[in-house]
């Protein structure tokens, strides 16, 4: 079978997390100094290394099969390429921001304002949705200090945690788009690259399942242990199991990670005890 070619960053925000994640999935990659390509070793898979505003053009013209790429940039670009799947990682928002000694009551404020972006498109397209009227300027890098040397009223620009504007001076006024690194594909794949896509798909599918929960075990009363059992949703059910304390059993779960506290929180009110919590390395459904 043929190997997958995968475009992943270079350098960047988003290169450390890709790795990871092929890495979780049990894809073993040999990274030199410089390199520009590598393979895996147990899995049919090459590895390029690009520039992220590069990536989604390999994949539209097939140098490249599928790609790990910030959604903002694979928007921006506008190539015929698909989205496979969203990754959970290098979140982001691409926003509108002005200094702070400005007053910013609403939209209607960036009438006729010089905007500095390196997403011309998606701000011109936000700003025709709006029918507001701004005057656009294209630069790459250095978006911030765009306001301060007088190139433009306001920026538009990828925002993390808003510690670089706010060492500029600036504020976020709106936010244009929510982005995330995502799995893309060119839209050409043959029979034998989908069924290695798809697999890769499956443990990558696994991996994400596995971060968003925690595997929880607890000894309980067997008089609450009806209520217990109701308050913990599982993956298909809970496991129960009895304990040498016949008075008590032992009860398994997996719950997610946004609802983690509250859940255990009231466990504990209700009786639960010796609460253990463990991370989950993949969840095969």
């Amino acid at each position: 079978m043929d190997k997958l070619k995968i475009a992943i960053q270079k350098s960047g925000r988003l290169y450390e997390d890709s790795i990871k994640l092929l890495k979780d999935c049990s894809i073993e990659i040999n990274i030199g100094i410089d390199k520009l390509k590598t393979t895996a070793l147990n899995f049919p898979l090459e590895i390029l290394f690009l520039r992220d505003d590069d990536i989604p053009q390999y994949l539209e013209d097939g140098v490249a099969d599928i790609g790990i790429v910030g959604k903002n940039v694979l928007l921006e670009k506008r190539k015929k390429i698909k989205i496979k799947e969203t990754l959970g990682f290098g979140k982001c928002r691409l926003s509108i921001a002005i200094p702070k000694t400005l007053k910013y009551q609403n939209i209607k404020d960036l009438y006729g304002k010089k905007i500095a972006t390196s997403y011309p498109f998606l701000v011109k397209q936000f700003f025709e949705e709006k029918c507001i009227q701004a005057e656009i300027h294209e630069i790459s890098g250095a978006v911030e200090i765009a306001p301060g040397i007088g190139l433009a009223d306001c920026i538009c620009d990828l925002v993390s945690s808003g510690s670089t504007l706010f060492m500029n001076g600036l504020k976020e006024v709106e936010t244009i788009l929510q982005s995330e690194a995502v799995l893309a594909s060119n839209i050409h794949l043959d029979q034998d690259q989908l069924i290695i896509m798809n697999k890769l798909l499956f443990r990558i599918r696994a991996v994400k399942k596995a971060k968003n929960n925690k595997y929880i075990l607890l000894n309980v009363p067997n008089e609450r242990l009806k209520k217990i059992i109701s308050y913990l949703p599982g993956i298909t059910s809970t496991v129960i199991l009895p304990l040498a304390n016949s008075k008590c059993s032992s009860v398994h779960s997996v719950v997610n990670e946004n609802d983690f506290w509250g859940i255990v929180e009231n466990l504990k009110t209700i009786g639960a005890q010796d609460i253990l919590v463990l991370p989950i390395e993949k969840i095969i459904l």
